[in-house]
């Protein structure tokens, strides 16, 4: 499976911003989807993730009550809606695929595919 993220940008802090993953193919192969983040000279930190079947969810408490992720199996696309939006969520978000145990969902290690990351600034 392949992985292709869009929907970044530049907002405003306050603002929203939906980004979208479309995997390709028929079946997503693995458990979860989830979006990791990255900012330079960080390591990518874990965002939130989805149970692909039966949709449970989980967050990081940084953007918890603030981000929400949810899919679309018909159309094998996974989003991030974010909202409330500040300077530092400002990073490359990345999506991914994979099958880790769910107790170990923040391990980006863990993870099997990739997508290529989109850009998502948030200026003061």
């Amino acid at each position: 499976v392949q992985l292709q993220a869009s929907g970044g940008g530049l907002v405003q802090a306050g603002g929203s911003l939906r980004l979208s993953c479309t995997a390709s193919g028929r079946s997503l192969g693995y458990n979860l989807m989830g979006w990791f983040r990255r900012t330079p000279g960080k390591e990518r930190e874990f965002v939130a993730t989805i149970r692909w079947n039966g949709g449970i969810t989980a967050y990081a408490d940084a953007v918890k009550d603030r981000f929400t992720i949810s899919r679309d199996k018909s159309e094998m696309t996974t989003y991030l809606q974010m909202n409330r939006l500040k300077p530092e969520d400002t990073a490359v978000y990345y999506c991914a695929a994979g099958s880790p145990a769910w107790g170990s969902r923040e391990n980006s290690g863990l993870w099997r595919v990739w997508g290529q990351g989109t850009q998502v600034t948030v200026s003061s």
